[in-house]
């Protein structure tokens, strides 16, 4: 009852499911629906296998989720044929080796090939090319520019500028004067003008993990204890990642839906659950209750260095991280439930 779609099939949606939606919401649209619990790790299995039928027809392989990328195959047309041979070589294999169908789109740009992608769902092969980039883009609908959310939907229609077509006809320095920079991006995007490469280096700005409590509490004592389970588990990740960070903020959504932040940044980087852990519940107890139950709690560490950066510090907390790393090869060896901290052993397993 307190959580909200992830994803959604074909089906759901013409019930008018969507992702982000309440689950109590999409019940009352689709009383019929079957709702599954998340299988975190499972994504991730399967997300590695799509990412490596990518990887072996180019390095240049930019993720945008965990089943969805931009690639660059302009190098690899010796070895592996053009761009559509390509496409259809990674949609057969996607469907025989993984049992998945995928949506390719293939176009001189990162929007438009995004663009096509999405148009072919679920089982699309949309391809655009250059001479006919303009003829497949202006009569779309303006919304199809990324960044054009509700606001400036509602100016573009009161503008009458409805289609992609609508706003490459529009003086562009009416544009800029009635959205400001946004202005240039919707004139850019509605001429193909995209100059973004595909990046297959993509820098993490924080790692994160937040959980809402199935009702409000106000229980300090089962609040201290999610936060210390939501730490382990930043550690856990920044280890695998290789990183230590600088900011460690705390994230609170109170019952009235109020969301507060409050974080402290360090002279030199930490790493473990301990001390992100010791930090967060500072943090906490800093902030208080201000006499509302708290729904939502969430920690993130960001201001990144690499884990193997030299510190000045690094003697007073090898111990901590030798630690998490034990920690971290004994999950890896015998799984992610073979060791936890006491204080936690009574909650559910799949509660955190």
């Amino acid at each position: 009852t307190r959580g909200v779609v992830a994803a959604c099939s074909y089906e759901a949606r013409k019930f008018g499911v969507h992702s982000a939606m309440p689950i109590s919401k999409a019940v009352k649209k689709c009383p019929g629906g079957i709702f599954l619990k998340p299988r975190g790790h499972r994504y991730a299995e399967e997300s590695q296998k799509i990412m490596n039928i990518f990887s072996h027809y180019t390095p240049l392989v930019e993720p945008l989720s965990l089943d969805e990328a931009f690639l660059d195959v302009s190098g690899s047309h010796r070895l592996y044929g053009t761009s559509v041979e390509i496409g259809q070589e990674i949609k057969r294999r996607t469907k025989e080796e993984l049992g998945l169908i995928a949506s390719v789109g293939i176009a001189p740009t990162k929007f438009v090939a995004k663009i096509a992608s999405d148009i072919g769902k679920p089982d699309g092969f949309v391809v655009i090319d250059e001479s006919a980039v303009f003829d497949f883009l202006w009569p779309l609908d303006a919304r199809k520019i990324w960044g054009v959310g509700k606001t400036t939907w509602k100016k573009l229609e009161a503008l009458g500028l409805k289609n992609i077509g609508n706003i490459a006809e529009f003086p562009v320095e009416e544009l800029e004067r009635i959205f400001g920079k946004t202005g240039r991006h919707l004139h850019n995007l509605s001429h193909n003008i995209d100059t973004r490469i595909v990046n297959p280096v993509t820098d993490r700005k924080q790692v994160s993990n937040e959980y809402t409590f199935g009702s409000d509490t106000d229980d300090i004592k089962k609040v201290e204890q999610v936060l210390l389970a939501l730490s382990d588990k930043v550690a856990g990740r920044l280890l695998e990642k290789g990183l230590k960070g600088r900011t460690v903020m705390l994230k609170l959504r109170n019952e009235a839906f109020k969301t507060i932040t409050r974080s402290h940044t360090f002279n030199s980087p930490i790493m473990s659950g301990e001390e992100i852990y010791k930090e967060a519940l500072n943090l906490l107890r800093s902030k208080g209750f201000d006499g509302q139950k708290i729904r939502l709690i969430g920690v993130s560490v960001s201001g990144f260095e690499s884990g193997d950066q030299i510190s000045l510090f690094e003697d007073a907390s090898k111990q901590k991280n030798k630690v998490e790393e034990v920690i971290a090869d004994i999950r890896e060896r015998f799984g992610k439930g073979s060791i936890t901290r006491a204080s936690l052993i009574k909650k559910k397993r799949n509660e955190l």
